[in-house]
């Protein structure tokens, strides 16, 4: 009986060690409003950030900087603000097809944008509740 009651407690203990790191790393905030000094029109995007994380890896939408490059996402890695990099004077005239880079509207529809026409050109239930347009990112405010 005390062998059950040590190895249940070994257990538990394991149990509780384990899935504790896992929710020591700060996930972020819930929801985000992007922002940056260059955006007039639309207005700010809104990111439901949660619900992304339960849906996709973080490498599929974060990375970092390394000697004026884009290097890939790691586990563990600092998650600065979009803006920290993708402004005029760190990223100055770095351009991907027509869009610039060192502008968070530029990064943001060269990732964001061109994700959700993928996942709506593949899902019609997608494409129904419109995933691609403005609206979806830059809500209209409700009077």
């Amino acid at each position: 009986m005390l062998k059950k009651i040590l190895a249940c407690s070994v257990v538990t203990l394991f149990v509780l060690v384990g899935s504790s790191s896992c929710f020591a790393a700060d996930a972020g905030p819930t929801d985000i409003t992007i922002t940056g000094t260059n955006i007039k029109r639309p207005k700010p995007a809104q990111f439901p950030h949660k619900m992304h994380q339960d849906k996709l890896k973080c490498a599929e939408c974060h990375h970092g900087m390394a000697d004026g490059k884009q290097v890939a996402y790691t586990d563990g890695m600092e998650i600065q603000k979009c803006i920290t990099c993708h402004n005029a004077e760190v990223l100055p005239g770095k351009k991907s097809g027509k869009l610039k880079l060192d502008t968070i509207k530029g990064a943001g529809h060269g990732n964001c944008l061109a994700c959700h026409k993928k996942l709506a050109k593949a899902d019609p239930a997608l494409k129904a509740k419109k995933i691609a347009k403005c609206s979806t990112c830059h809500p209209k405010k409700k009077k």
